[in-house]
């Protein structure tokens, strides 16, 4: 009679498989057959070794394509889990020879692979001008710090040459992104990095030997695994520095100086001015030759000097940026909706102004928990508020859900301090309580005051120097306020003695503006050539910020 019997059979690779198979019998009882149940390499037929009935109702183990038990006693039987069959490539034999044959095709490339290195995630503390560099952050073909950095870690042996074509390898991270031309005394990137490198005894001194002096390297901190140069960063702290002579109110006659005008309530039937006046004009202004050229207007701005009451009405609106505020104002491609526009300004300061050469300079220092791109549009609405006389409500009106444009201040004043990470340091001081420095366990402090002698330096003579240097020779600020006071349009007309926004100044995205507010390429970079000018002209303009977009992902990457 015609039995089912379970029986093995082997592949073209000698493996055996299951398979169920017709067998004719003259006997009329079961037999029982022996059924090799390790697997025999090679072999047509398995050797006999275990008693299974031959019989459809008799389940035998269910077993792997390697012949092992599937169940988890049978693994821990043969020590071993040999997984999937491997399939042949027919199309490309050679791919299929494996093992010692395969390690003897290549005997070079092994002895030329280099022993590998054991990795730490660690913490780089650099500082850099960012003059010459499309930013901070690595992008293709592009000057960038992290790219300059990266090249100086791979040729030290601080990155292995496996890792050196990507830097995503290594978890490459940074605390705060900066724009094109932006300059920072302290900032921090995270990687896994070889901190012990033979040969090698100084790592930060053999990087800062390979890297650019407008590039500094001043610690190198071993931290814990989980750490994030931007998770765990609490906060930053920003510096702005602009001349004083930015205060003045805009010229008279100028586009700006008009709108103004058109504002003022009719029974004052005046100007409110931002200092002493003369016949409702600017004592500056007042004092002014007939037919001066901009020229003679810019020598005389740079001996002008803020009085007490400049000061005090700039420091009196920077207020208003302290706490938690929507700035989806001072951003783009933000709605009001977007709970990501929420912001926490710590502390905003107003430096007494000090003279530098012939210019009087004052710093706005920011210290905030994140940045969004292109806040430089909050010192923008800070320095048009107090030269305008612009009450300072307008800034808790540009919280407000009403969208306006508010024009960027150029990129030459902007530089990142240091990011900031007490929770961290918290973290590790607890940690480190029962610890010695020499622990395995043991993990520094981030703390940029270790540097601060070396940072002081450098900023003096990479960042200071160079931008005012800049100043001096191309009167970025001067172009910048011209540029600004040559606008007449509805865009700054928030800009009134009621310190409210117009209906006109409102920005809608599905609406056209009629003369909208174009913006100079050349306040978005600070590497200026020694021969040659500023010069505002429309060829420069940039396209209407309105029309940006740009997805959370690719906004949030580009904040810090």
């Amino acid at each position: 009679m015609n039995q089912m019997a379970e029986d093995t059979g082997t592949a073209t690779s000698g493996i055996p498989t299951k398979r169920h198979c017709v067998q004719d019998t003259p006997q009329s009882s079961p037999k029982r057959v022996k059924v090799d149940l390790q697997p025999t390499m090679g072999a047509n037929t398995p050797e006999s070794n275990a008693d299974i009935p031959q019989s459809s109702k008799t389940s035998p183990k269910r077993r792997d394509a390697a012949g092992y038990p599937k169940s988890r006693h049978g693994k821990e039987k043969y020590g071993k889990n040999v997984g999937r069959r491997r399939r042949r490539d027919h199309d490309h034999p050679e791919r299929n020879e494996v093992g010692a044959e395969a390690t003897e095709a290549d005997p070079q490339d092994a002895a030329e692979k280099a022993p590998r290195l054991p990795k730490r995630q660690s913490a780089l503390l650099i500082g850099f001008c960012g003059t010459g560099c499309a930013g901070m952050q690595i992008q293709p073909d592009a000057r960038t710090i992290e790219g300059v950095l990266f090249d100086a870690l791979v040729r030290v042996g601080a990155v292995s040459s496996d890792n050196a074509d990507d830097a995503t390898k290594v978890n490459l991270g940074r605390a705060a992104r900066t724009d094109a031309g932006v300059h920072a005394a302290g900032n921090l990137v995270s990687l896994k990095l070889i901190t012990q490198i033979p040969g090698v005894p100084d790592v930060v001194a053999a990087t800062n030997k390979l890297l650019p002096p407008e590039i500094r390297v001043w610690g190198i901190v071993r931290v814990q695994n989980s750490f994030s140069a931007r998770t765990s960063c609490d906060s930053r702290r920003y510096t702005y520095f602009l001349p004083s002579y930015l205060l003045i109110p805009p010229k008279p006659g100028s586009g700006l100086y008009e709108t103004f005008r058109r504002q003022v309530v009719p029974s004052s039937n005046s100007l409110p001015d931002a200092g002493a006046s003369t016949n409702h004009v600017h004592l500056f202004w007042a004092e002014s030759p007939p037919g001066s050229s901009k020229d003679d207007d810019l020598q005389r701005k740079r001996r002008w000097r803020a009085g007490p009451e400049d000061v005090q009405r700039l420091r009196e609106i920077a207020k208003k940026f302290e706490g938690t505020r929507n700035f989806h104002n001072f951003t783009v491609g933000r709605e009001f909706s977007d709970r990501s526009t929420q912001r926490h300004m710590k502390k905003i300061e107003i430096s007494d102004p000090v003279v530098y050469g012939s210019t009087e300079w004052i710093s706005v220092m920011i210290h905030g928990q994140s940045f969004m791109l292109h806040q430089r549009k909050m010192i923008s609405a800070l320095v048009l508020c107090c030269r305008t006389g612009t009450p300072p409500q307008i800034i808790e009106e540009l919280y407000g859900p009403r969208q306006v444009f508010i024009p960027k201040m150029p990129s030459l004043g902007l530089l990142l301090e240091h990011p900031i990470f007490e929770s961290y340091n918290r973290k590790v001081a607890g940690v480190n309580e029962d610890l010695s420095p020499e622990d395995v366990e043991f993990r520094p402090q981030i703390d940029f005051e270790i540097y601060r002698e070396e940072i002081e330096k450098f900023k003096q003579m990479h960042i200071y120097d160079r931008m005012r240097d800049a100043e001096d020779r191309k009167a970025v600020f001067d172009a910048w306020v011209r540029s600004t006071d040559a606008y007449s349009g509805d865009d700054l007309l928030y800009l009134n003695p009621k310190g409210v926004i117009p209906t006109a100044a409102v920005v809608k995205r599905s609406e056209r503006r009629k003369n909208p507010f174009r913006e100079k390429r050349r306040f978005d970079v600070t590497d200026f050539p020694e021969n040659g000018k500023i010069e505002v002209d429309e060829a420069e303009e940039e396209g209407d910020e309105q029309d940006v977009v740009m997805d959370k992902a690719e906004l949030a990457d580009m904040e810090g």
